[in-house]
């Protein structure tokens, strides 16, 4: 892909958090006695923020207290299982390296909070390839809005046709097309090629190298 500037995913996409992810949600609502969510439900939300995926997960409306809490909860549990659980996906760091010394610009736009974002990207040694870093908590509207995109394009000045959002989810790729700039579908995270094919994004790759053989 040969694009000067490139917006990577975090979780599914550089980072495997999958299980991570799951345990900690389902944690989270066995701590509060509510219905707990199957492996797959977990999956088919990841990829937008949890203030917007716990609702749709809870199988009746959430009390605000008990809102709150559930989401206090799951961060916890996250926190206590990420440094057992989250790994960094096999050559990610060999392709960002190389995207460094070709000069490109990199970013990280993530439905996590900043601050989580970049604990796990130091965890994982991979956070000093990123110009910059952007959670949830830097956005007006989360995934998949454009509104993370637009922020960067033009905090930076970044061309949109030189520009490519990289994410395993389907909402990656429609916050891309409505931001107006290529999207890149990975198959190694959360969503199946076939939920990806039907976005057509400019790119679809099923193996990390092809980011920069491609």
């Amino acid at each position: 892909m040969n694009y000067k500037n490139i917006i990577f995913d975090f979780d599914g996409t550089l980072a495997d958090s999958k299980q991570c992810s799951v345990l900690a949600t389902q944690n989270a609502f066995k701590a509060l006695r509510l219905h707990i969510p199957s492996a797959d439900t977990i999956e088919h939300y990841m990829g937008i923020p949890i203030e917007t995926s716990f609702k749709k997960m809870a199988d009746r409306e959430l009390l605000k207290d008990e809102y709150k809490l559930l989401l206090q909860t799951f961060r916890e549990q996250y926190k206590q299982l990420e440094s057992d659980l989250l790994t960094v996906f096999k050559n990610i760091p060999e392709v960002l390296h190389k995207m460094v010394l070709e000069e490109k610009l990199l970013f990280v736009l993530s439905s996590k909070k900043t601050d989580v974002l970049k604990r796990n990207l130091q965890s994982l040694n991979i956070g000093t390839y990123f110009h910059d870093i952007i959670g949830s908590d830097k956005v007006s509207h989360y995934k998949p809005h454009p509104d993370g995109i637009l922020n960067i394009v033009e905090q930076y000045h970044l061309k949109k046709e030189e520009t490519v959002m990289v994410g395993d989810a389907i909402y990656d790729l429609q916050m891309a097309k409505a931001a107006a700039i290529s999207s890149c579908g990975v198959t190694w995270g959360s969503h199946k090629r076939e939920q990806l094919t039907e976005e057509k994004p400019d790119h679809l790759i099923d193996e990390v190298m092809q980011l920069v053989y491609s």
